[in-house]
């Protein structure tokens, strides 16, 4: 998966290493050139998309608008009012059956800095649960079972059963997330 080691898993790997980074040109910061990183018609239509599913009280229809712009919506998915995928790459974002992800929670696929952009996939993984406001960086996975606490930045992995609290979001409680299957 990488060229140091290719037999590397996105595990792993830290979030920065999982980042893919795309050098812009010129004395502004790259947040100048997001019209040649993606087309502007797409974020327009994913906005578009992004503003409905926001406001949709059906969990239903928000997790079939999703869908339409890229976002890989599990079965039993919920989605909290104003929560927000990423507008410029909703494509990668997967989120697994029975996730929650809470009132105006927000998952960054980007980072435009001054010298570059980073692109990276955000996967929230069987039953986690991300508390409102939280917002997940590119290149994170949230574990099965995991919890981000509210108003979280969550800049690092969360471990299967972990809930995570803080900015940045750090490890308070670890449990085993079999256990709440029986």
């Amino acid at each position: 998966m990488t060229d140091d080691d290719p037999d590397a898993t996105r595990e792993d790997l830290s979030r920065s290493d999982r980042l893919d980074r795309f050098p812009t040109p010129g004395v502004r910061n790259s947040l100048w050139s997001w019209p040649d990183a993606k087309s502007p018609l797409a974020v327009v239509r994913n906005y578009v998309v992004i503003v409905l599913a926001r406001i949709c009280p059906s969990l239903r229809l928000k997790n079939w608008l999703l869908r339409r712009i890229g976002v890989a919506v599990g079965e039993g998915v919920s989605w909290g009012l104003e929560s927000t995928p990423d507008v410029f790459w909703p494509e990668r974002i997967r989120v697994d059956d029975d996730a929650i992800i809470g009132y105006d929670a927000t998952l960054l696929c980007h980072e435009f800095l001054h010298e570059e952009y980073r692109l990276g996939d955000v996967v929230v993984e069987e039953q986690a649960m991300i508390g409102a406001g939280a917002v997940v960086l590119p290149g994170v996975t949230i574990g099965e079972g995991a919890r981000v606490a509210a108003n979280s930045l969550v800049a690092e992995d969360v471990p299967p059963g972990a809930t995570v609290a803080g900015v940045p979001a750090e490890v308070v409680s670890r449990s085993d997330p079999a256990a709440s299957d029986d």
